[in-house]
């Protein structure tokens, strides 16, 4: 900013998001922060932290490392980690369609799965045909709903069984090896993880998929979460 131009008014209040969220905004001349109530009771070096993360973020510059790592800190300690998941529990609402597409039906393919690889041991979650046809994120598994979304896009003659139980078996090993907090960030994909997940009968084929996926949608690898 110029430096003849005054300091805008700032605006800031605490706002029951559904989750650990954090929104700035200019408008009008004005500054309107919007900061989760999760964090009512930060630390003052968490607050600053997150200060500095909002401002980088109105201004489209980066974040300095040390703001970052003392809010990624505070973030993941298993109290605010709780909180979060209370709050997207609470406050938050999944979208869920149905299992049954047009061309696969989701229920089924977990039961077979479950039996294949599983030994039958993975607790059934809420699964579902996601809202509309995503193009790089082709699952998701929200252990907060425990929930399975599969992408509506594969849900299609165009797309090999073997594909859409891939994805559907890449899911429902985040609920066989949940995320685990090493040195202050979460995994989701371990090495135990990566290791079962090669045990899918059509693994090379279905990575090579994600490739051609990609190159079709010009989009970075396509991918389940």
């Amino acid at each position: 900013m110029g430096g003849n131009r005054g300091v805008p008014v700032i605006e800031v209040r605490f706002y029951p998001y559904a989750g650990l969220r954090h929104t700035i905004r200019l408008r009008s001349g004005r500054v309107y922060v919007r900061l989760s109530d999760i964090c009512k009771d930060a630390p003052p070096e968490a607050l600053r932290a997150l200060a500095w993360i909002l401002v980088a973020r109105l201004l489209g510059k980066r974040v300095p490392t040390i703001h970052d790592r003392v809010y990624r800190d505070y973030s993941l300690t298993p109290a605010v980690m709780r909180s979060s998941d209370l709050a997207r529990r609470g406050r938050g609402r999944k979208m869920i369609s149905s299992a049954q597409g047009e061309v696969y039906d989701l229920d089924r393919m977990f039961t077979k799965l479950n039996r294949k690889y599983f030994d039958g041991q993975i607790p059934k979650p809420t699964i579902t045909w996601s809202q509309r046809r995503t193009k790089s994120i082709l699952g998701h598994h929200d252990h907060i709903y425990d929930s399975i979304t599969i992408s509506k896009t594969l849900d299609s003659t165009d797309v090999p069984e073997w594909f859409v139980e891939y994805i559907l078996y890449h899911e429902m090993l985040h609920i066989k090896h949940p995320a685990r907090l090493i040195n202050g960030r979460r995994y989701y994909h371990t090495s135990a993880f990566r290791l079962d997940e090669r045990k899918f009968s059509h693994y090379e084929q279905a990575q090579k998929w994600l490739d051609r996926l990609a190159r079709l949608r010009r989009v970075p690898r396509a991918r389940a979460a």
